[in-house]
């Protein structure tokens, strides 16, 4: 049976000075299997979940548990945690095999197993014949892939990604998402993406998580922001709007008299996404 509160943040607050709170009273279920982007602007605290949750940060207040165990003071090597990194962070030194191969040597693992893990790895994510070749020997796209292989060959609980295509060009962004996104469900692993593409987000999430000063200003399925936004910040962060400032006048049922007249007070904010359209009898207009 799947776990609904496989990862969970518990009423989490993080401080890097012991005054200013870059995570705010988080609290936050992810179920088990679930692709989840973390969206938001530079600054809003996205990240810093996920560092937490890896291990590299520790939560000021609060808990994370993963499985139903809390995990805040296990070691980032034992939280059964892979993690793709903005950067790639793969050996220079070590050939594309020798990158996948080393966290399997940490752990002690048999060659002969080790090896299989290896071809698997690199079977999910199409570079079998470059185990040999090294980073410096690979494009942009390659790379990414092998970071993606070594971060599963350890067949993780969780995955995390922290904004890896922002290297990319934009033809190679969207292939790699697809192919991220294809490897999620083929493992059915829970993964938590960061991101600051809207696109992205909306594009390869089961949920996207919305952050902005340091709190979650809404959380749903991509359509469900997209659509049903709670707030002016996430209508103008998810997608085109076109935001007009009215006055409701009446009421009806499900039906509103609104005035766009320029001396009204502007109580309330019609948002009209591109995709929508409406005819004389879907709004009505009171002249000024």
């Amino acid at each position: 049976m799947s776990n609904d509160h496989f990862v969970r943040f518990e009423n989490v607050d993080k401080s890097y000075d012991g005054k200013q709170l870059v995570v705010k009273g988080l609290d936050l279920d992810i179920a088990e299997g679930e692709f989840v982007t973390m969206l938001g602007p530079s600054g809003s605290g996205k990240t810093t979940c996920l560092m937490m949750l890896a291990g590299f940060e520790t939560p000021t207040n609060g808990q994370i548990y993963l499985d139903n165990k809390v995990i805040s003071d296990i070691p980032p090597h034992k939280r059964g945690i892979g993690m793709v990194f903005q950067n790639y962070a793969l050996f220079p030194h070590m050939t594309v095999y020798e990158n996948l191969a080393f966290p399997l040597r940490v752990r002690k693992i048999p060659k002969d197993e080790a090896d299989k893990k290896v071809d698997k790895a690199l079977s999910m994510v199409s570079l079998q014949g470059f185990e040999a070749r090294m980073p410096m020997q690979l494009s942009g796209g390659q790379q990414q892939r092998v970071a993606v292989a070594r971060a599963i060959v350890l067949e993780p609980k969780v995955l995390l990604f922290d904004e890896p295509l922002s290297n990319l060009d934009a033809k190679l962004r969207r292939q790699v998402r697809e192919d991220i996104r294809s490897i999620q469900q083929k493992l059915a692993v829970t993964t938590i993406y960061v991101t600051h593409d809207q696109e992205e987000a909306l594009a390869i999430s089961d949920k996207v998580i919305v952050m902005n000063d340091a709190i979650i200003a809404q959380e749903g399925t991509p359509k469900q922001l997209y659509s049903f936004p709670n707030t002016k910040f996430v209508a103008n962060f998810i997608g085109d709007s076109n935001i007009i400032k009215v006055d409701i006048d009446d009421q009806n049922s499900d039906t509103y008299l609104i005035n766009f007249s320029i001396y009204s007070d502007f109580l309330t904010l019609i948002i009209f996404k591109p995709y929508e359209t409406f005819s004389r009898t879907d709004i009505c207009g009171k002249s000024a």
